[in-house]
């Protein structure tokens, strides 16, 4: 797959907000500082499509982006920011489960975690609900090139195994700073739109 075409379609904070179902989606999570507008730069080749924050818990929003006028690329709410009050994480939780739980072009979720670090508790518990759902599957470990080629294998072991993924699920490791791996998700997503299924299609 190729991006030729990306732009944002919509910006939501409920359910009235959103575009119309006239397209899958594939949805980004994951922690507030864990690379996701940088990723979904690297992926459409835009260097300011999605904006790069310094400071992480300013993605208030679930952003909405056309790819090639086939597909969106939503952008979930960063998640598990400490100076983020609870009030407002609150509302960002909700936020997110509605469009979880009601949408039906949502094929799939990507959850982003840092390659350097266990998955957090916040990590966990986004990956438990998810599966919950049957939209887990496909993990993105950000921030490769910070870590050896020796690190990177044993990182990803400790990944599969804090999140308690199976064989059939998937890690992808990329790099924004580098521009590698993210081939393998593009790869990905296309298996995703064909089969129209989410990655993970085993019975529970």
């Amino acid at each position: 797959m190729k991006i030729k075409k990306a732009e944002l379609e919509a910006v939501a904070v409920k359910k009235q907000q959103y575009p119309p179902g006239d397209k899958k989606e594939i949805a980004f999570a994951g922690r507030s500082n864990v690379g996701k507008s940088s990723l979904l730069n690297l992926l459409t080749g835009r260097k300011s499509l999605a904006r790069v924050s310094g400071a992480p818990g300013k993605t208030r929003t679930i952003n909405f982006y056309n790819i090639n006028d086939e597909f969106r690329i939503v952008d979930l709410p960063g998640y598990g920011y400490a100076k983020v009050s609870k009030a407002e994480s609150e509302k960002w939780g909700e936020m997110m489960e509605s469009y979880l739980q009601n949408r039906e072009q949502l094929l799939a979720v990507v959850q982003l975690v840092d390659i350097r670090h266990m998955p957090s508790a916040q990590d966990i518990q986004m990956y438990d609900y998810l599966k919950h759902f049957g939209l887990d599957g496909i993990v993105v470990a950000t921030k490769a090139d910070k870590v050896s080629r020796n690190e990177m294998k044993k990182n990803i072991d400790m990944i599969r195994k804090t999140l308690a993924m199976t064989e059939k699920d998937v890690v992808i490791p990329v790099s924004a700073l580098k521009r590698t791996g993210h081939e393998s998700l593009l790869e990905t997503f296309d298996r995703l739109l064909k089969s129209g299924e989410t990655v993970n299609t085993e019975d529970e």
